[in-house]
């Protein structure tokens, strides 16, 4: 069985405050784009894993799909089975690309295997396995908070835009990006914010994760400065970044972004 687990933007993102277990309360909205990996199971003698495509830092064994495989074992009498990812999410880009393969390998696996697995259910398997997993099992729109595994739903339909992703050639790990926020409470909330018109987002909705990580990273600043230059009605980091998206009104194409970064053009 084949699904094709696909990435979200984060729409703002605000870091509230610290919590006591080492994760922080936010507030963001997810939002899922069109660019996507490849997931396989078949039935085989013995459980595998293999990968193409991007590579994928670190041990395979060690990869989410195989973590959430341990975990539905445990409570159900699953086969052995051959898992085949193809990578084309960018990698520590903030969208969420390694919780959207866990979470559409939970899906694959329930139905395949007959598991009858309710939606809620699903979702909590999912959070044993990142923050941001459980939002790739409805894979819709939400307003996300608490450390961001609870959601809201939220009335966001950008269809009618077009969407261009930049990913350079940089990597800001997690926890960097959260080394340079200060943890407080907006005026007003995201889940307001986000009913305005997308115009008016660039001069009220923001990330908080921007400041230190263009601070240490200028061509990611750059990035979002070109967007808006090239007629982007917003444009954000994505996540604790380093992607860079814009949503534009027209189909719009940028060349000069291609030469020295990945590009993604995607609804």
């Amino acid at each position: 069985m084949l699904n094709f687990p696909n990435a979200k933007i984060n729409i703002g993102l605000n870091i509230l405050s610290r919590r006591s277990d080492g994760y922080h309360n936010l507030e963001t909205v997810f939002y899922p784009v069109g660019i996507k990996d490849a997931l396989e199971v078949i039935e085989a003698e013995e459980l595998s894993f293999e990968a193409s495509g991007i590579e994928i830092p670190g041990y395979a064994n060690e990869n989410l799909c195989l973590k959430a495989y341990e975990l539905l074992k445990k409570d159900f009498d699953i086969s052995p089975i051959k898992i085949h990812l193809h990578k084309q999410i960018p990698i520590g880009a903030g969208l969420g690309g390694g919780s959207a393969d866990a979470a559409f390998f939970i899906r694959l696996v329930n139905e395949k295997f007959n598991l009858n697995l309710d939606i809620p259910s699903m979702e909590n398997y999912a959070r044993l396995l990142g923050a941001d997993c459980a939002f790739f099992i409805q894979n819709k729109p939400v307003f996300a908070y608490g450390k961001g595994d609870e959601f809201l739903p939220v009335n966001l339909d950008l269809s009618k835009y077009f969407l261009v992703l930049v990913m350079p050639p940089v990597h800001v790990s997690t926890g960097e990006a959260y080394r340079g926020v200060k943890p407080s409470v907006p005026q007003i909330p995201l889940k307001e914010l986000i009913s305005l018109p997308v115009p008016e987002w660039k001069t009220a909705i923001k990330n908080d994760f921007e400041e230190s990580v263009f601070r240490n990273h200028s061509s990611i600043r750059g990035i979002k400065a070109a967007l808006y230059e090239a007629g982007a009605l917003y444009a954000s980091m994505s996540g604790s970044g380093a992607s860079v998206y814009g949503i534009f009104e027209n189909n719009t194409k940028l060349p000069d972004l291609e030469e020295s970064n990945q590009v993604f053009y995607a609804i």
